[in-house]
């Protein structure tokens, strides 16, 4: 979809490391389930389809070992599954670690101490803990459940909402598993995907790179 000069790259790995903290999931790993989702889309190689597991905890759990196997080198993919992605392996090592997941988890546990005013306040740290995985699991599990569609194909994505406000416009599934490769997820008019106008932004300053072909529809 897009290419970007490798220090932005290093600095977006920072970066996604200093905000998703405990979530932190390595982009190479990332992108290699995401391709494999699009590839078997509700089949049994898909990491993450909901028709092949009983609930939404089953489906996060077999995402993560799907991703720890991927990651640790025992489940072995395809090159053309793992090509021109991102790749920082050192620091994907240390950033995904679960020394630095247990750190970062105390570091909530301390801010929320520190700062929280009201008992019911600390029943936010659990979430606050695995908000990635919950994401996650939004998109993949209920986007393959409940909500509209504008294009039929061959899986059960759906659009959870017509004004993706939640899900920055990851909620519009079925338009991206219709057309993958294009970098606006919204299509009908009322649709707004908020990323999209931060893309071309980016993109007009030099900070990306984006394929034409993501751009036409």
């Amino acid at each position: 979809m897009f290419t970007m000069p490798n220090w932005v790259e290093k600095f977006f790995f920072v970066f996604s490391f200093v905000a998703q903290g405990s979530s932190y999931m390595s982009p190479k790993v990332y992108g290699i389930l995401h391709r494999l989702h699009h590839e078997h889309a509700d089949k049994e190689e898909d990491p993450h389809s909901p028709l092949f597991s009983t609930n939404f905890v089953t489906l996060m759990l077999k995402t993560y070992h799907k991703f720890a196997g991927i990651q640790n080198g025992e489940i072995k993919v395809k090159e053309a599954h793992s090509k021109n992605l991102p790749d920082w392996k050192w620091f994907d090592k240390m950033a995904g670690s679960l020394l630095v997941k247990i750190l970062w988890s105390l570091f909530y546990i301390w801010f929320y101490y520190t700062f929280a005013t009201a008992w019911w306040m600390y029943l936010f740290i659990p979430m606050h803990i695995v908000m990635g995985p919950v994401h996650g699991t939004i998109v993949n599990w209920f986007a393959h459940k409940f909500g509209y569609t504008n294009y039929e194909v061959d899986d059960t994505s759906k659009n959870l909402m017509p004004f993706d406000i939640f899900m920055l416009g990851e909620g519009y599934h079925n338009n991206h598993h219709a057309e993958g490769g294009m970098a606006n997820f919204a299509r009908k008019w009322y649709e707004i995907d908020p990323i999209y106008p931060i893309m071309r932004l980016m993109d007009f300053v030099g900070l990306i790179k984006i394929n034409p072909v993501a751009l036409k529809h």
